[in-house]
């Protein structure tokens, strides 16, 4: 497993993270296999948010599961996330609901620090002196160590910067080989007609992130699209499945490991949050943290889910 000094901390971070939103069903013991399993496998980093399971509940069933000592809480990073009210839903980065969120997720982890808080999605009504404060006293009070955002377009996050003087540290984004416009849109500059080429959200967020030092994490690194299915396996990929199939028996690794590697091989030096909760699968992941994809292997994966390279 690849690790790296993860920018604006003091954390050395895994290229792969264990997503837990959907652990809130699982047993103890389920749990405890799930994330032995991503610890044998190299990865020391958990990704979470006070939503997933519904009022901290996946947090809240990580902490009794696993049942951290000290030591073995300082072994790990523990990510998660705050801004979506689901009675709504809405959005809300105001000071009282940040503080508010955070004192419930480090109550559910039972921990006395969170690693790195994001703010989850953008919120339209965002006061940035509001999220500075915060940010401010969480940090000064020992409770977080970290911040960053996720979903975030560039000139949202230079808006919070006027403002917010603690480092942004990451942006999770949603990317796969097959829902990457935060990479297609890049190659089909100034190419008219082509629709890859138009310009989203501002344009350039990958560019800009790297610029910056703000890791970007791919959320959903096996979706089709916005939450359309997998499409590893999936009859509507034949082209990209081929591809896959190929270049698995190629590496002698599982399809998983292609998908997470095409991530892994970009050099803006990403972390892939896998979302699953079947360990063999978290373990195939893995597999694609230091995959020496080619070049031409890269583009051929890029090519055969569709997109267009001059």
């Amino acid at each position: 497993m690849k690790h790296f000094p993860l920018p604006g901390t003091e954390v050395t971070a895994p290229n792969v993270v264990l997503g837990l939103m959907r652990i809130n069903d699982k047993s103890d013991e389920e749990i405890r296999t799930l994330v032995n399993t991503a610890r044998d496998a190299g990865i020391d980093f958990f990704d979470h948010a006070d939503i997933y399971g519904g009022d901290h509940l996946c947090e809240r069933r990580f902490a009794e599961a696993m049942h951290l000592n000290a030591n073995e809480r300082s072994e790990i990073t523990i990510q998660t996330k705050a801004g979506i009210v689901t009675d709504g839903p809405y959005f809300d980065y105001s000071y009282e609901h940040l503080i508010e969120s955070v004192e419930g997720s480090l109550k559910a982890l039972r921990t006395d620090y969170i690693d790195i808080l994001l703010l989850h999605r953008p919120d339209a009504l965002v006061e940035p002196d509001e999220v500075a404060r915060a940010f401010d006293d969480l940090h000064a009070s020992g409770k977080v160590r970290a911040f960053g955002v996720s979903n975030h377009t560039p000139r949202q996050i230079d808006l919070l910067k006027r403002s917010v003087t603690r480092p942004l540290v990451a942006n999770q984004l949603q990317l796969s080989i097959t829902h990457s416009p935060i990479i297609a849109q890049g190659i089909a500059a100034n190419m008219s007609g082509e629709e890859q080429s138009n310009v989203l959200d501002g344009g350039g967020i990958l560019d800009y992130c790297r610029l910056n030092d703000i890791t970007v994490q791919a959320w959903s690194p096996f979706q089709g699209g916005f939450f359309d299915g997998v499409f590893l396996g999936n009859d509507n990929y034949p082209e990209l499945n081929a591809v896959v199939d190929r270049l698995a028996a190629k590496y002698g690794v599982a399809p998983e490991a292609i998908a997470t590697g095409w991530i892994t091989r970009h050099p803006a030096n990403m972390q892939v949050v896998l979302g699953t909760t079947t360990p063999q699968r978290v373990s195939d992941s893995a597999a694609g943290s230091e995959l020496p994809l080619t070049r031409a292997e890269w583009y051929e994966l890029f090519r055969a889910a569709g997109h267009r390279v001059p």
